[in-house]
């Protein structure tokens, strides 16, 4: 089990070493249109389904045996793994925007607006997948019997009604996952109100329509508001373990000292961050090409960051070991990350958005949210 494991993580190293060193050299402009989008398709591909999905599926268990150990609520060990790609590809674009401020101003902002659209589109997908688990647990739940995840896709799964769960999520638990919400929305309003108030700057030359920032002083304040929201719900509300639960303690993290554990979540985040870089300069290559606006890019992007939150919430739907609610307050955790990421992405370089793009983006989060909380409300019928 020790080699398989090693070789494993050995394996997402390679991959992500031969994105940063190797295909990505192969979007420069010397090469021809085909090279260039299959390159760029290579890269995402590799990237997603393999890199991130890969440290995702390790920051999964290890942060699960780390919750035991600790006390600390898992799904806020969970989400600082699982919001990595997310800040990651953020800071990335970000960094790239600022090596580019002198030289290519509006070139930068592209990079900066890229940056916002990722940060905060992720919110988008893992809040929207997190609410369609719910939907399709409180339905099972409903029919009294079991359901596809995905209706006519059996590859997605089954979801079994909380009776048949190995061990019920409490209320408690779900109350947290609530709260948390209901600060992320709130956030989430006081970041758009700020950019409309404070953060209008004219736009580079070639660039038409409204164009706002996340400015410096307010991205201060919503990092210290983020910091304070995952330290006030830091302690674990998960009941005692039950025998199902302690099965798990045969699992390869259940066997490691803490140094191995932390040892192996340093290696798949910077990881993470090699695979991040190349995947943010395929995605501003690809707008390039195919003439998609950039935020529209950014937004794309934004799945590939969220993907590891995603993979933990449906796992946890269709395996029911009693962990749904970790998984949704890791969920809401996550984007309590990524919004603390995207505030220091303002506190180094800046956030932009346009007029249209900031509407959108964010009262489609705040939609988002409130379908979560009521589907929410729902599950606690049945726990």
């Amino acid at each position: 089990m020790k080699n398989n494991r090693l070789v494993y993580i050995a394996g997402l190293i390679l991959a992500a070493i031969l994105l940063k060193f190797g295909l990505v050299n192969f979007l420069a402009e010397k090469y021809s249109l085909a090279i260039r989008l299959t390159s760029m398709m290579i890269i995402l591909g590799i990237g997603a389904g393999v890199v991130l999905s890969g440290c995702a599926k390790i920051i999964e268990e290890t942060t699960d045996v780390l919750s035991k150990r600790t006390k600390l609520a898992g799904g806020m060990l969970q989400s600082l793994g699982t919001a990595f790609p997310d800040m990651a590809l953020g800071l990335v674009a970000a960094i790239i925007s600022l090596q580019l401020r002198q030289v290519d101003y509006a070139k930068a902002v592209e990079f900066a607006i890229m940056a916002a659209a990722t940060t905060f589109g992720s919110n988008i997908y893992n809040i929207a997948h997190a609410a369609w688990c719910v939907f399709r647990q409180n339905l099972a739940c409903k029919k009294n019997q079991a359901i596809l995840m995905f209706p006519g896709f059996k590859s997605g799964g089954m979801v079994k009604p909380i009776k048949d769960h190995l061990r019920k999520p409490n209320l408690i638990e779900l109350d947290t996952v609530t709260d948390i919400l209901s600060a992320l929305t709130l956030m989430t309003a006081a970041v758009a109100i700020s950019m409309v108030l404070f953060g209008k700057v004219i736009p580079p030359a070639g660039m038409s329509g409204d164009l706002y920032q996340l400015i410096k002083p307010v991205g201060v304040i919503i990092l210290m508001i983020c910091l304070g929201i995952m330290f006030y719900f830091r302690k674990t509300k998960r009941a005692i373990a039950t025998e199902a639960e302690e099965e798990e303690e045969k699992k390869y993290y259940s066997q490691q000292t803490n140094g191995v554990i932390f040892l192996h979540l340093l290696i798949s985040g910077g990881v993470i961050l090699l695979a991040a870089e190349s995947m943010v300069h395929a995605v501003q290559i690809g707008s390039e090409i195919t003439g998609l606006p950039v935020v529209a890019a950014g937004v794309l992007a934004g799945i590939i960051g969220c993907l590891g939150e995603m993979l933990v919430v449906h796992n946890y739907s269709v395996h029911p070991n009693g962990r749904i609610a970790d998984a949704l307050i890791g969920v809401g955790m996550d984007n309590i990350v990524t919004t603390m990421g995207a505030a220091i992405v303002a506190i180094i370089g800046g956030v932009f958005l346009g007029g249209n793009a900031l509407i959108m983006i964010f009262v489609i989060i705040l939609s988002l949210n409130t379908m979560l909380i009521w589907q929410i409300s729902r599950l606690k019928n049945w726990v």
